[in-house]
C-alpha cells in the first residue's frame, strides 16, 4: 500500500504501550529501582525476561488487562531474576504507570495526526492505566478502548470487533479505518488477519530481539512501515 492510501483513511486506531508510551523504559526503570543500586541485571535481560513472562500470563489470564497482569508478571519475574519478592515490590512496578515517558515523538505527532483523524487508542490497558497515559501524551484520542470494556486482551479478535462496533455506531465502516502499533504478537497479525489495513510501527528498529514483547510465531507484512509515529505523520504529510 502507499502512503496516500493508508492516508484516505478518515479513523486511526492506535495501540498505546509501546507504540505511543516507552513502556520498556518505564517497566526498566521500575524494576532497577525495585532491583536496588547493587544490582548487575542489565535492561536487556530485564525486557527479554519480562517478554517471556507476560506471554505465560497472556496464556493463563487472557482476560486480565495488561496493566493488571503486572503483578503476576513481576512476581515471574522474581523469580527468575533473583528480584525481591513480595506483594509491595509487584505493586510498585504496576504503580509505576504514570511515570512511563512517552517516546520523544509521540505528543507532538499525534497532535499532528488529530488534525486529519478520528484517533481511537485500542489498548491492553485498563481503564485507569489508559487515562494516565493519555495524559502523559497530551490527551490526543477522540475515543478510547481498552481490554478491561472488552474482557480479553488482543490479539484476540474480539478487542477489533468491540472496537468496530463502537465505531459504526458513528457510520464508520472497515474500509475508513487504519490501525497503527508496534507489537506483531499483539496487534499487526490479527489486525490484518480481519481484514484491517495495518501500520507497523517498527519502534525496535535496528534493535536486537522483540524486546519487553513476546516474540511472534512470525512478522507479517504491513500495509505501511514506518520507525515511529513521527515518520507515519510525516508520511501522512501532516
Amino acid at each position: 500500500m502507499q502512503q496516500k492510501a493508508f492516508a484516505d483513511h478518515a479513523v486511526l486506531t492506535l495501540d498505546v504501550v509501546g507504540t505511543c508510551i516507552d513502556f520498556e523504559a518505564g517497566i526498566a526503570s521500575a524494576v532497577e529501582q525495585i532491583a536496588g543500586p547493587s544490582s548487575e541485571l542489565d535492561r536487556a535481560t530485564v525486557l527479554e525476561a519480562f517478554g517471556r513472562a507476560e506471554d505465560r500470563q497472556q496464556h493463563e489470564t487472557p482476560q486480565l488487562p495488561f496493566t493488571q497482569m503486572l503483578e503476576p508478571i513481576y512476581n515471574r519475574l522474581a523469580h527468575d531474576l533473583g528480584l525481591p519478592e513480595g506483594p509491595a515490590e509487584a505493586a510498585a512496578l504496576r504503580a509505576s504507570i504514570p511515570a512511563w515517558p512517552a517516546f520523544p515523538d509521540s505528543a507532538d505527532a499525534l497532535s499532528r495526526l488529530a488534525t486529519r483523524f478520528h484517533l481511537v487508542a485500542l489498548t491492553n490497558a485498563d481503564r485507569w492505566a489508559l487515562e494516565q497515559m493519555s495524559a502523559t501524551l497530551g490527551s490526543p484520542f477522540d475515543d478510547g478502548v481498552t481490554a478491561e470494556d472488552v474482557g480479553v486482551n488482543k490479539p484476540s479478535p474480539r478487542v477489533f470487533d468491540y472496537c468496530r462496533g463502537r465505531l459504526s455506531a458513528h457510520g464508520y465502516r472497515l474500509t475508513d479505518i487504519g490501525h497503527v502499533a508496534q507489537s506483531q504478537y499483539h496487534d499487526i497479525a490479527a489486525a490484518k488477519s480481519l481484514g484491517y489495513q495495518v501500520c507497523w510501527v517498527e519502534r525496535r528498529r535496528h534493535k536486537p530481539g522483540w524486546g519487553a514483547t513476546p516474540e511472534p510465531s512470525g512478522t507479517v507484512v504491513p500495509d505501511l512501515h514506518v520507525g515511529s509515529l513521527e515518520e507515519l505523520a510525516t508520511a501522512m504529510g501532516l
